[in-house]
């Protein structure tokens, strides 16, 4: 048996954050259109158009470039408190196809600085 044993500092300097762990149930989706449409919705895409020798691009906006967040995994993100109506208003539009759950964690002064930056995905080392 391993032991492992993580210390976690108490800092009154730290902000609240929320993080949002999700799964889909592709299963319930009634088409790869519909299941797509959730992950644009929340990431976002980019859309090409070719006609005849040009093509053009655009950023298609999703919830999460309205909303600063830090990318913990492929199906997990934490906002700041204050940002959580918006994205448990879209997860609910999406409860019966998805599951979700959401926590309370503590973030360091720095990490919760990196939420104000809005739009943007920001990398944790």
């Amino acid at each position: 048996m391993i032991d492992i044993k993580i210390k976690v500092k108490r800092n009154k300097d730290g902000k609240i954050g929320v993080l949002v762990s999700f799964n889909c149930h592709s299963e319930k989706f009634d088409s790869n259109y519909e299941r797509n449409k959730f992950f644009r919705g929340l990431y976002g895409w980019k859309q090409v158009i070719k006609k005849k020798e040009s093509t053009y691009e655009y950023r298609r906006d999703g919830l999460l470039n309205e909303v600063p967040y830090i990318k913990v995994d492929s199906s997990v993100f934490i906002v700041a408190l204050k940002e959580m109506d918006k994205v448990i208003r879209y997860m609910k539009e999406w409860e019966d196809k998805i599951d979700y759950k959401v926590f309370r964690v503590l973030l360091d002064q720095e990490k919760y600085n990196k939420l104000k930056n809005k739009g943007k995905e920001i990398k944790i080392e």
